[in-house]
């Protein structure tokens, strides 16, 4: 038991739900990944890949939640070079309609993925700079928008979601780390006019217009919105199922699931809803696992935020605290993401389910993010421990110096207290 607990230290409650993340991706990437088996002739390839990439993945976490938490802070580094390599990417081939991957021939290196991680590292590092009683100083400001806006835009030319999950979650840490109101209210305007322009230009900006200056991924956000955005009840046998196929086949999925869903390795769908491994995953679960079993997975990220805020309350230092909050924010934000795409709430947004999801970068950066909350929560076990061992050196100091009679009474009212 002792060797358990020190293999596995920080938060237990964060392990476990690590582990279970873990548990289910392997269960429905082998069901969901009907597709990759055809195509590639061999039936336990693509979930050996992913066992071997989970693998990576929990030695990345064991590794980083080792390391003392103060070394983060060098992750800011990883920003330039991040950008750096999202220019060379713009510049290469595009693969399933977007420049998003370095193909490494082992695995495809996503920078985006490692310029999100950097950049809510240097966030929290800027806010914890300029923290004060009564709130972030006024220069945090300026500094979190010259490091956010390069990272969104390079970001946003090809991955306009993941651009918009970055900056989203920034705002929710700016507003944790208490950005002067007025200049938040400056931002919201600002984001919420951007918005209205963005959503105005590709509405009403044709098609053809993009696709003869190259941004042929404002048509794809075109179409997904135009779709998302139609009311018209369409009669199912006039439901255009070969060009909106992966809604239709999601909907199918979830609305044939039922309480308990069909059973794990059941699912129908999978054969036919396209990134069904990825994308769409939420939908196999349901329709395997059922609403409970999709409520449960919910629950889990639900959960883990909960223990990321009892970690940031424990911190000794607004680094610590600002760090992990933001690495929560990310990883719940992206996963409701991709919960509402899957139920037909949001358009189609290409974003996997943290640590469930078959990916290569994602993957291992999401265990990466877990490596660091461990760490951080590490580094508070360790401060209560060391105010116990204060608290009851202090109490035998004070019990030395009574007479007998009063030790005696102080060690019984002791042992009340405990009971």
């Amino acid at each position: 038991m002792d060797l358990l607990k020190n293999f596995f230290k920080g938060d237990k409650v964060i392990w476990i739900i690590f582990l279970l993340l873990c548990t289910v991706s392997i269960i429905e990437v082998f069901s969901a990944s009907s597709t990759l088996t055809y195509k590639s002739g061999d039936h336990w390839g693509p979930i050996t890949n992913h066992l071997v990439l989970l693998m990576g993945g929990a030695f990345i976490v064991w590794i980083i939640h080792n390391i003392p938490c103060k070394v983060f802070k060098a992750g800011v580094a990883l920003l330039p070079i991040a950008w750096v390599l999202l220019l060379i990417v713009l510049g290469m081939s595009a693969i399933n309609g977007a420049s998003r991957w370095i193909d490494l021939g082992f695995i495809q290196f996503q920078p985006s993925e490692v310029a999100k991680m950097a950049n809510i590292i240097a966030v929290a590092k800027i806010l914890s700079m300029f923290h004060t009683e009564d709130g972030a100083g006024k220069p945090a400001f300026k500094w979190i928008l010259i490091v956010t806006c390069p990272t969104f835009v390079l970001i946003g030319v090809e991955n306009l979601s993941t651009a918009v999950l970055l900056v989203g979650s920034v705002y929710l840490m700016m507003f944790i780390g208490r950005i002067p109101m007025r200049q938040m209210l400056i931002l919201t305007a600002f984001g919420i006019g951007s918005l209205m322009l963005a959503f105005a230009t590709v509405k009403l900006v044709p098609g053809e217009v993009w696709n003869s200056i190259g941004l042929h991924r404002m048509t794809t956000w075109q179409n997904r919105l135009g779709t998302h955005m139609n009311d018209a009840v369409i009669p199912p046998e006039k439901f255009d199922i070969n060009n909106d196929a992966q809604i239709a086949h999601a909907n199918i999925a979830i609305a044939t699931s039922n309480i308990v869903g069909k059973g794990p390795g059941n699912s129908v769908q999978r054969d036919f809803l396209s990134q069904a491994f990825s994308d769409f995953i939420y939908a196999i679960i349901i329709e395997e696992l059922g609403l409970v079993g999709g409520a449960c997975i919910a629950l889990l990220y639900i959960i883990l935020l909960m223990r990321i805020g009892k970690i940031a309350r424990g911190c000794d230092k607004p680094y610590y605290s600002f760090l992990v909050m933001g690495i929560g924010i990310l990883l719940v934000t992206q996963a409701m993401f991709n919960m509402l795409v899957a139920v037909g709430i949001m358009p189609v947004t290409g974003q996997p389910l943290p640590l469930i999801s078959k990916g290569g970068t994602s993957t291992l950066v999401n265990c990466a993010y877990i490596g660091i909350l461990l760490s951080v929560s590490r580094h508070v076990q360790e401060l209560k421990r060391q105010e116990e061992l204060a608290l009851q050196a202090a109490e035998q100091e004070h019990a030395a110096g009574l007479p007998d009679e009063q030790k005696e009474a102080a060690i019984l009212d002791e042992k009340e207290e405990k009971q």
